[in-house]
This record gives C-alpha cells, sequence and structure tokens, in this order.
C-alpha cells in the first residue's frame, strides 16, 4: 500500500482499502486502528477514519463491542452466497467477454496467468492472490457489462480477507488450469465455454475456501 498524498485524500483511502480487501492484504479478524493504519497509509487521521466508517456502512468492514474497526469473518452461510452469486454474474461477463473482448484484452489476461503460473512455481502464493483477483477483475472488466462488474468487486471486497487461504492444500493440480480454459474460449468467441470455465474456476478454486471456513466454524 503506498503512502497517500494530494487531495481527495478520503476517496484516495477509501479506494486503497477496497483494493487491500479484495486481494487479501488484510485478513479476517484483523483490528484497524486508527493511528497505525494512518501511518501505514501516510494519510492523517480525519480522511482515514472517514474511509473506514464508509467501508463499515457498506459491510465490507465491522466495528467490535469496543468501537474498534475490524475485518469481518464470512460465515459458512454467507460465502456459499457469495459464491452462488459469483458464479452467476463472473460467468455472464465471460460470456460477454467471449463476444466483445479485444485481443489486446484476451493477451492481457494471458500475460496475467503466466504470471500466476510462475508465483505457483516459486511458492510465492500471497503474489499468486493478488493477480488471481486482476484476472477475475479484469475478465469482468472485459464484458463491459459495468453494472455487473460493480456488483462482483463488491462481492471481492467481502470475500477477499480469506484469499490467504487460497492454496492450504498446495496448488490445484489442473490441466488445463480453468484459466487457460477461458483464455482459449475468448480466441475462440465461445461464450458458452468461457461461462463454463470461470464457473469452475470458481467452484474447484474456492473449494479450500469453503474448507478453511467450514473448519473454523467446527472448531467455534
Amino acid at each position: 500500500m503506498r503512502p497517500i498524498a494530494k487531495e481527495n485524500l478520503s476517496e484516495r483511502a477509501y479506494a486503497q482499502l477496497r483494493s487491500a480487501l479484495m486481494h487479501g492484504q488484510l485478513k479476517p479478524g484483523e483490528r484497524l486502528l486508527l493511528r497505525p493504519m494512518s501511518e501505514r497509509f501516510g494519510i492523517s487521521a480525519t480522511p482515514m477514519r472517514e474511509a473506514l466508517l464508509r467501508l463499515v456502512s457498506e459491510k465490507a468492514l465491522a466495528l467490535d463491542a469496543r468501537g474498534t474497526v475490524v475485518v469481518p469473518t464470512l460465515t459458512l452461510e454467507q460465502l456459499l452466497e457469495i459464491r452462488s452469486i459469483r458464479l452467476d454474474l463472473e460467468g455472464r461477463a465471460a460470456a460477454e467477454a467471449a463476444r466483445i473482448a479485444s485481443s489486446e484484452a484476451i493477451t492481457e489476461l494471458e500475460e496475467i496467468h503466466a504470471r500466476i503460473s510462475e508465483c505457483h512455481r516459486t511458492g510465492a502464493f500471497a503474489r499468486a492472490v493478488n493477480l488471481n483477483t486482476a484476472f477475475h477483475l479484469q475478465l469482468c472488466e472485459s464484458g463491459k457489462l459495468p453494472i455487473v462488474l460493480e456488483i462482483v468487486e463488491r462481492l471481492w471486497v467481502r470475500c477477499g480477507p480469506i484469499l490467504s487461504h487460497l492454496y492450504d492444500a498446495g496448488v490445484p493440480d489442473w490441466e488445463p488450469h480453468p484459466h487457460l480454459r477461458i483464455i482459449a474460449a475468448l480466441r475462440a468467441r465461445d461464450p458458452e465455454g468461457a461461462r463454463a470455465g470461470i464457473q469452475e474456476d470458481i467452484e474447484r478454486g474456492g473449494k479450500g475456501l469453503l474448507d478453511h471456513v467450514r473448519s473454523a466454524t467446527e472448531e467455534d
């Protein structure tokens, strides 16, 4: 997270915090104390407080019993609901991307996946999580359905904090990887192939997240 400067500091802090949530850089249960967060972002307390409370109002963050802002922990029911909505909306966006995405946009997705594969090879899993988020959002953006993209981003803000557990069971041994199926479908202008690819990725790729939440629920 880079220090924030210039004007519109509250808006910039909001955007940075939102991105950090989507990319798994803030963990469930983490307490976001005002002074440390202000120092982390290089911004004064007032705009940081405004950004935190804005995310609380959107249910992306929560307040604990003492009024401290915390990253909420998803229940299994919430995660299953989010996954169900993502299957529908990201599938719809992928299908539309297969119809209209430019060759440049498809190449960009291909390059993102290549970097993910390199992260898998080197064990750079935190970086892989960031890139995986980028792949999904870029694919959704390529469908040019702005309302769908807005909703999908909100879902990623809600589920992003548990992405640190994406590789708890190691790197999936898929052949081919669903991302490659998606890219091939985009190049072939195959909407249903793209839809099926992203839905497979969400279902199979998210299995470790479901297992983690189930395990945490049983422990509680």
